[in-house]
Parts: C-alpha cells; sequence; structure tokens
C-alpha cells in the first residue's frame, strides 16, 4: 500500500517507499551493472579474439604460423604457459612450439611424452589449471593446443569457446601455410631439375654408355645429390649405382652429416634390402620413423642414427640408372606423401637430364671417332705411301752410286723416312685406339701399359711398331710380352733417372723382339736384379733370352727377345 505525508511547500503530497522495495531496486540495479560489465568484458575478450586472429594472418610460413598461433593462445587465454604439439599422420609427436617456457624449464619438467601431450609436471601444475584444445585441419588432428595456469586461476568456459574458436581459425591459417610452403618447395623442386638440366646439356657427361661409365660422372651426381639435400631438408642424401655384373648397388655419391664422404664405395645388395627393392620395381618408398624397420635405410648399419627416409628410382625411360635416398636423423620430422611425390618428380627430370646428357656425349664421342678414323685414313693412303714413294726413289739413286759420303747421306735419309713411317702407323694406331667395340689387340694392349706408366715416369716414351702382331702370337705370349715392357718400364721409372726413352716392338717371321732404351744413369751395382730376372724367366719360357746392353755416355739398352714359332 502507498503512503502518503503531508503535503510539501507547493502544495503537493510526497510519495514514499518501504525499505524492502528500495533494496530489491538496488540489486536489480547492481545486477544490471555487473552484467554491463560482463557485456564490456565480453567484448573485450572478443576483441582479443579478433586481435588473435589478425596476429594469425600475418605469416604465411608455416613455423613462423605455429609460433603465433601459441602467442596469441597464451594471451587471449591469460595462460602463463602454452604449447602446440604437432603430430605426425601416425600419432607421434613431431615438433613442440611452446611460449613462456624456458629451456631451464623444459629441462626440469621433463621431454614431451610421444603421443604429442606435454609433460606431465606441466599438465598437473601446483596450484594452476589446464587446458587442452585439439587443432584439427581438414578433418585430420594435427596437433594439440594446450594451456596452463590462468592467470584468473581456472579457465573458465569462456575461455574454452574463445581458444576453441581460435584453434578453429588456426587451422584455416595453418592449411594455407601447408599450400604456400607445398608450392614453394614444389618451385624449388622445378628450379633444381631446371639448373641440373642446363648444367649436363651445357657440360654433358665425360662418358656416356651403362652405369659403369655413369660412375666417373659424379659432378652432374653430386648436382643432384646437393640440390635434394638443400629442398627436402635431409641429414644424409646418397646415390646408389648398380654395378657391372648388376647384383649390387654401389654408392657413388654421399653429402650431409659427418662421415657422409666415407659412404662413398659400399655396397649394397640388390636382394633383400630396400634400395634393391625400389630398384628392382621402380616404385618410391617412404618410411615415416625408424621402427617401421629395423633396417629402413641402406646404410643404416653404417649409421645407424638414421630415422626418417626417402628412396626414389632414379629411373630414365630406357633403363634404371639408379636409386637416390633421402634421409634424417633419428627424431627428425617424418617426410609426407608430398614430400616424397615431389623428390619423384625431381628424380625423374634429373634421370631424363642425365639420358639427355648422355645422348650428347654418344653423338660427340662418335664425331671424333669419325674424324679419327678420317685422320688414321689419310695418315694411311697418302702420307705413308708417298713417304715410302720417295724411300724407293731414294734407294733407286743410292743404287746407282759409288760409295762415298753422298751415298752414306741418301742411305742415313732412307733410315730417317723408315724410321717416320713407323712412328706414323704407331699414330694411327694411337687414333684407332678405343674406336672399336670388342677385346683390344695386343698394339693396343701395349699403348696402354706406356700410358699407364708415363706418370711414373715423369714423360711419355716414344713406341714403335715394325711387322704383323694381331692374331700371330697365343695369348701366353702376348702376356709376356705386355708383362716384359712394364717391368721394363717399371725399372726405368724407380731406378733409371731418365730423361727420355724408346720402346721399339718388332715381329718377324722368325722372332719378336721388344726393346726399350733409356738415357739414365745404368744399370748400377745391385739395382733391377729381380726384375731382370724375372724378364729372363719369361723369355726362357719360349726359348728365348734377355740381353741388357749399357750405352756410352749414359743409359741401357734392353732387348727381350723370343722365337715366332
Amino acid at each position: 500500500m502507498q503512503h502518503t505525508h503531508p503535503a510539501d511547500a507547493g502544495g503537493q503530497l510526497a510519495l514514499t517507499f518501504p525499505d524492502v522495495p528500495r533494496l530489491e531496486l538496488d540489486q536489480l540495479l547492481a545486477q544490471l551493472v555487473e552484467r554491463a560489465r560482463e557485456v564490456m568484458s565480453t567484448q573485450e575478450r572478443l576483441r582479443g579474439l579478433l586481435r588473435a586472429n589478425q596476429m594469425l594472418i600475418g605469416d604465411l610460413t608455416l613455423p613462423a604460423v605455429l609460433r603465433r598461433i601459441v602467442e596469441a593462445a597464451r594471451e587471449l587465454a591469460g595462460a602463463r604457459y602454452a604449447a602446440l604439439g604437432v603430430l605426425t599422420p601416425d600419432g607421434q609427436l613431431a615438433e613442440l612450439v611452446h611460449a613462456g617456457i624456458s629451456a631451464e624449464l623444459l629441462a626440469r619438467i621433463g621431454q614431451a611424452p610421444p603421443d604429442g601431450g606435454l609433460p606431465r609436471r606441466l599438465e598437473d601444475p601446483p596450484g594452476g589449471s589446464f587446458l587442452g584444445i585439439p587443432v584439427r585441419v581438414r578433418g585430420e588432428l594435427f596437433g594439440n593446443l594446450y594451456l596452463a595456469r590462468s592467470s584468473r586461476g581456472e579457465f573458465s568456459v569462456e575461455d574454452r569457446e574463445l581458444v576453441t574458436a581460435l584453434a578453429s581459425t588456426a587451422a584455416v591459417v595453418i592449411e594455407n601455410a601447408r599450400l604456400y610452403e607445398a608450392a614453394r618447395t614444389r618451385q624449388d623442386w622445378l628450379r633444381a631439375s631446371a639448373a641440373i638440366t642446363r648444367g649436363l646439356l651445357s657440360a654433358g657427361l665425360t662418358s656416356a654408355s651403362g652405369a659403369t661409365e655413369l660412375t666417373g660422372a659424379t659432378q652432374p651426381l653430386r648436382t643432384i645429390a646437393d640440390s635434394c639435400r638443400e629442398i627436402a631438408s635431409a641429414d644424409l642424401v646418397t646415390v646408389l649405382l648398380p654395378t657391372e655384373d648388376g647384383a649390387e648397388l654401389r654408392v657413388e655419391i654421399a653429402v650431409g652429416c659427418v662421415g657422409a664422404e666415407a659412404l662413398a664405395g659400399q655396397r649394397v645388395a640388390l636382394a633383400g634390402s630396400l634400395s634393391g627393392r625400389v630398384f628392382t620395381s621402380g616404385r618410391p618408398i617412404r618410411i615415416s620413423r625408424a621402427p617401421e624397420q629395423p633396417a629402413p635405410h641402406p646404410l643404416a648399419s653404417t649409421v645407424p642414427d638414421l630415422g626418417p627416409v626417402l628412396v626414389i628410382p632414379l629411373q630414365g625411360s630406357q633403363r634404371m640408372h639408379g636409386v637416390l635416398t633421402a634421409a634424417r636423423l633419428r627424431g627428425g620430422a617424418g617426410f609426407s606423401a608430398e614430400d616424397l611425390d615431389m623428390a619423384a618428380g625431381f628424380a625423374n627430370h634429373a634421370s631424363v637430364a642425365i639420358e639427355l646428357a648422355e645422348a650428347r656425349a654418344e653423338q660427340q664421342r662418335a664425331t671424333m671417332l669419325g674424324e679419327r678414323e678420317r685422320i688414321a685414313a689419310d695418315l694411311h693412303d697418302h702420307v705413308i705411301q708417298r713417304l715410302f714413294a720417295t724411300g724407293l726413289s731414294m734407294q733407286s739413286i743410292a743404287g746407282g752410286l759409288a760409295d762415298g759420303p753422298h751415298r752414306e747421306r741418301i742411305l742415313t735419309a732412307i733410315e730417317d723416312l723408315d724410321d717416320t713411317i713407323s712412328q706414323i702407323r704407331t699414330s694411327i694406331f694411337q687414333l684407332h685406339r678405343g674406336s672399336r667395340a670388342g677385346p683390344a689387340g695386343v698394339r693396343v694392349q701395349l699403348l696402354e701399359v706406356v700410358n699407364d706408366l708415363a706418370a711414373a715416369l715423369g714423360f711419355e716414351p716414344s713406341v714403335r711398331f715394325a711387322g704383323v702382331f694381331e692374331n700371330v702370337f697365343p695369348d701366353a705370349v702376348q702376356q709376356d710380352l705386355l708383362a716384359a715392357l712394364r717391368e721394363a718400364l717399371t725399372n726405368i721409372g724407380r731406378h733409371a733417372d731418365a730423361g727420355t726413352a724408346t720402346v721399339a716392338v718388332t715381329a718377324t717371321s722368325a722372332r719378336l723382339s721388344l726393346t726399350v732404351t733409356d738415357d739414365g744413369v745404368g744399370i748400377g751395382l745391385s739395382t733391377r736384379r729381380s726384375g731382370l730376372a724375372n724378364l729372363r724367366r719369361r723369355a726362357e719360357q719360349h726359348g728365348g733370352s734377355l740381353t741388357v746392353t749399357a750405352l756410352e755416355p749414359h743409359g741401357t739398352r734392353l732387348t727381350w727377345s723370343i722365337p715366332a714359332n
């Protein structure tokens, strides 16, 4: 009931309220003010969520995005500690991004468990609180966002809702960062493929027929390995090529972690090995982590700390060139399906570039051999014939002259012409060397012995041939002839201190002779004795002999001679 009071000065009646209704009104006003404050706080939290979202979209590189997500979640929820555990496709922890946690604290509370969570001591902080929110990208669990020790004592339902909303935005940003990273990586692979193609086609390969010859062209393979290691962020990259018998793979190139160079030359069996399976099938293989297989990498026994690995075939249009492997150390992030796809495309491009370089080198080699054949034919058909005709004419003139100085000079010139013809014939055989398929003849083998020992001698001896050698002497005779030449030149290199040497090989119907002459210090008192005994034994086995003559003023002539039949 309303109460009335006496009239006031204006003659109006004054209204009054009892105490209880007044208290109710005060409470309503207080609630209204509290609600207004909550609305203002909610607006401020929403502004914080907007600021956090703006923080996330400031960069497209994935590491920076993950760091921003953790920092934004920590600020938004008022947490002291925040962390994002990134998971591999098989649910293992790949990376732990944290904020507010010092290195000393992380070492004290322990490392993260393999399920992607935070260390247990951080999940149950003393006098604090804990909040965990999953981050899903396209329906797949990317990782877990963890917050600990709220500045308000406990995380509220509103905190969970805000962090969940932030996680949804983070998922979109992560997906965009992944796409950006994949596009940039693919561009790097394509750029590396183009660079390798340009390098191979501009320089070509030094040898170009079969896997064995490709082994010598290590620079293009090293370029491929270095590019793969850089782009794939691998700790070890190897290139394996098949051996001559095709039963094994040999490590031709190894780049990366400490000791990688020592892996070159090691062999891996095709049967029962991961690299052998890839080489045989032509299908690449990806191993996400080390426990999937006892020895996931072909060289795991040599480098035991290897973990995730890619094994990719170097497959050309006609044949399999080899195998490319890229590995990270144990505990490193696993390779993704996109990594495998892009690395396989890079390997295919590199294989095509190798084949193009091989074809170009083969064409150049064919051109060079054709030119050698032409030069050899011109020397034989024109130069030698004209020299021979000149020698016959001079011999005819000498036959009509009486004995005297003029006749001696003409005969000496005829001998010089014979020596010149012999040298030209040797040059012709050198031009033919290696231009024909099949086993090398005895002339070519003798020239190879001379070339092999030229570095030890410090000079290249001159070689002269006279007579017919091919398909005349038994294999045993040819092998002893080669051994005699090698022994004679080796002795010169070790003991004679010579500046020049001449090798003359003569085959007649009666004898086969090898004469090696040098301008060194001579036989000496105790040098070359064991070698000379070997040479004499080889000659006597065929009924021949060995003679060694000291020349004046210095030098030595060695003659190794056996009967022709």
